[in-house]
């Protein structure tokens, strides 16, 4: 796993399950995804409810608030297994606390009639949560803690949910990793308008001198008129001091 996510296009992922552990047979019950493209959210996302066709441990349903008769009716894994690839293969997948959605996303390839390789051969995964660990050592570090650390507002917050945790997680990430405050996340206007944030282009020392061109004295005079009318006006002019 990554320690710093590098893709343009990243998905940032949570999900709800069953219980804690898929070695005891507990299962994902939702699946919440935001893409973001060159650290900006495009508004495209994936979210999916699934039918565990196992019983919720209590516990979980105290965090996420989703019954099993919510459920009943709600697609398998493998109903919408291919839709979930679509989205995520070949993005980097952005996670809080990795090891836990990934382990159940294994989970579940494992179970299809069809079985898929670990997630990890499809896309790359950067966790959150061990990046804020090494930023933060020694401090709480659940996206909770996050939020309140960078000011993400996650107040509407009262359960648990994939979707909504997904695009708090994103905001988190965003100016966790520092990049909404760089002015190199322009780069894409400087690109297109043909230039490079990242090259330095240096003057040649043998360059012909610029030229010095003077005003006029009629040009300096109605330049200082102006400059004594701002002055009257606001009381100081800072271009003339």
């Amino acid at each position: 796993m990554n320690m710093r996510a590098t893709s343009p296009r990243i998905v940032v992922l949570d999900t709800e399950t069953t219980g804690l552990s898929p070695e005891q047979g507990h299962r994902i019950i939702e699946i919440g995804c935001v893409e973001l493209v060159n650290r900006r959210l495009t508004g495209n996302r994936f979210h999916v409810y699934i039918n565990p066709e196992r019983a919720i441990d209590d516990g979980a349903i105290e965090v996420h608030g989703i019954t099993n008769e919510f459920l009943e009716d709600k697609p398998s894994f493998a109903g919408v297994a291919r839709d979930f690839m679509a989205f995520v293969e070949g993005a980097e997948l952005v996670i809080h606390n990795a090891p836990f959605d990934v382990g159940f996303i294994n989970h579940e390839f494992a179970l299809l009639a069809d079985p898929l390789a670990p997630i990890t051969n499809y896309c790359e995964v950067f966790d959150t949560l061990a990046f804020a660990r090494q930023k933060h050592p020694g401090q709480r570090n659940s996206l909770d803690a996050l939020c309140k650390r960078y000011g993400v507002d996650n107040s509407h917050r009262e359960l648990h949910g994939a979707l909504l945790d997904a695009e708090i997680l994103a905001d988190v990430y965003l100016l966790m990793t520092g990049g909404q405050f760089s002015l190199l996340d322009e780069a894409s206007e400087g690109q297109s308008a043909g230039m490079e944030s990242s090259v330095i282009q240096r003057i040649a020392t043998d360059r012909a001198p610029l030229r010095v061109i003077a005003c006029a004295a009629d040009e300096l005079d109605a330049h200082q008129q102006r400059l004594a009318a701002i002055e009257k006006a606001g009381g100081v002019c800072l271009w003339n001091c």
